[in-house]
């Protein structure tokens, strides 16, 4: 064999473990994206598992809310029957994500229920699936960014087009309850605390040296 030959074949080689190895890092990200999206699910189903049973701790202190309930009650059943693309997965959420706001604000006008044990716990646990949520929503969504970056780009595109690797959704979800259900404290800066009664004009401030104080005049002679 001549040179020019074997150069061939050294570059049909090379380009055949290149493309091997770029095909089994497309399905490898491709496995880590269906995965990724299999424990958002799990969480979102964890998340509808609760909604019943607060539903029924509130309706034990705010009976008359039946609007705000029937609209919850809808908006779960549509979610958890949602079987589409991530896309309409999040479409399906955003609507039951406002009628839990709507359910918590009802609960902010009803102290003895925000006292109540059983309503505690589940609205904790609820706080702790949303942030579980939150946190499987990046994961999937960076292994999006870095899988759909590889089929957009040189020279990866051509397997991608190749071999039927197509762009995957990104999941976009309203904000977590977590501000809703624990609201931080405000502070007002523009407010002072008003002087003690009883206290001199003019006195020294907290911090501020005290004036000198008037002479006391000598006694008189005896």
């Amino acid at each position: 064999m001549t040179v020019a030959i074997w150069v061939i074949i050294g570059i049909v080689v090379v380009l055949g473990l290149g493309l091997a190895t770029s095909y089994n890092r497309f399905v490898r990200q491709r496995t880590l994206i269906k995965n990724a999206w299999a424990n958002i699910d799990t969480e979102l189903r964890r998340r509808y598992d609760l909604i019943p049973n607060l539903v029924e701790t509130v309706k034990g202190y705010a009976s008359h809310e039946r609007e705000v309930f029937e609209e919850v009650a809808r908006t779960r059943s549509m979610a958890a029957s949602a079987t589409g693309s991530p896309a309409q997965q999040a479409a399906a959420e955003g609507p039951f994500v406002a009628a839990l706001r709507q359910l918590f604000a009802v609960a902010e006008n009803y102290p003895e229920l925000k006292a109540n044990q059983n309503f505690l716990a589940l609205q904790s646990e609820l706080a702790n699936t949303e942030d579980r949520i939150q946190a499987s929503r990046r994961f999937y969504n960076a292994n999006v960014q870095g899988y759909n970056r590889r089929v957009q780009s040189f020279p990866s595109v051509f397997v991608a087009r190749s071999f039927g690797f197509k762009e995957e959704e990104f999941f976009e979800i309203e904000p977590a309850l977590r501000p809703t259900l624990e609201q931080a404290p405000r502070i007002d800066f523009g407010t002072r605390s008003a002087e003690p009664a009883g206290s001199p004009a003019g006195g020294a401030g907290p911090g501020e040296a005290p004036g000198p104080s008037e002479p006391t005049p000598p006694a008189p002679p005896q």
